[in-house]
């Protein structure tokens, strides 16, 4: 009974020929094009910003109420990401079965092919088409700013700066092939899956014991990798290089700038936890409008 099941998600994650066959191009894939991508950076920043402004013209004071939309969106992502997890990670199995005579030939191990891309690799074939896919999550994952607007009425630079870079850095992975982009995507989605699924049992209203859930989680990400992009950067001059290293160090810049904002609101939000209110947080109600400033984004950051 599970062999069939199993077949039957290889295909549709793995074999389809859709993702078999997908090649990264502007006349192939929407939202491929600079134009796009800065157009819809720009209509993002303009929009959240505008609603700000018109509640705090407006002058109110309660949250708008948004009934089980912020739940469903919460579903949307976890599932959203656990099944770009899976179909990464089986399709990244399938092409390390079918190049296994080109690793012999250049004496390169699994795992240096997933934090060293050799030169000149196109972005064809199936684990671009889940770079895509991530790629297009990120709109999704957007919307979550709208939402904290509407609730609670604030808007960081960290938030908007955050959700922008990350679009960028999913972006800049396909355009020009970046190496290291395999293990990225399978970090972000197994901390986005498990984050999501998180809100979406705080969203529901059940109780919540350990709000630093996701802030660790967040950590967790950013410390992986920290520690692979070290990595790649040591198997670059080992290697004779690794492909799309220009976009990765401009990545490497844009995650060091995240990180910095990351950790001043992380410390500045354990120190006021523990002066204000030195007890556990066990409910939802404790959760949601008094943290959400962390509750932003954790994404690749590659």
């Amino acid at each position: 009974m599970g062999f069939p099941i199993m077949e039957t998600l290889k295909f549709w994650l793995q074999d389809h020929p859709s993702i078999v066959s997908f090649r990264w191009s502007p006349a192939l894939s929407w939202g491929s094009t600079w134009f796009f991508l800065i157009s819809a950076i720009s209509f993002y920043v303009t929009a959240a910003v505008t609603l700000h402004l018109i509640l705090r013209f407006l002058g109110r004071r309660r949250p708008v109420p948004l009934g089980p939309i912020p739940a469903i969106h919460n579903l949307a992502m976890s599932l959203t990401s656990l099944t770009i997890f899976t179909g990464m990670l089986l399709s990244a199995k399938a092409e390390l079965r079918d190049t296994r005579w080109l690793w012999r030939r250049t004496r390169t191990t699994p795992f240096e092919w997933f934090l060293c891309f050799p030169l000149g690799i196109r972005p064809s074939g199936r684990v671009f088409f889940w770079s895509y896919a991530f790629y297009l999550s990120r709109f999704l994952h957007m919307l979550r700013t709208f939402f904290i607007v509407l609730r609670h009425r604030k808007l960081s630079f960290f938030r908007l700066f955050n959700h922008s870079i990350l679009l960028v850095m999913s972006f800049l992975w396909l355009e020009f092939t970046q190496s290291f982009q395999v293990l990225a995507i399978l970090f972000s989605t197994a901390v986005n899956t498990a984050v999501y699924g998180y809100r979406l049992w705080v969203e529901i209203g059940l109780p919540v014991r350990n709000f630093w859930f996701t802030v660790d989680c967040q950590m967790v990400l950013l410390c992986c990798n920290l520690v692979c992009h070290f990595g790649v950067l040591l198997l670059h001059y080992l290697r004779g290089g690794c492909n799309g290293i220009g976009a990765w160090l401009f990545n490497s810049l844009l995650n060091v700038a995240i990180l910095m904002l990351f950790l001043r609101s992380y410390v500045n939000e354990f120190w006021r936890r523990n002066l204000n209110n030195p007890t556990s947080y066990s409910s939802s109600k404790d959760y949601s409008p008094k943290h959400a400033k962390l509750n932003g984004s954790y994404a690749k950051l590659n």
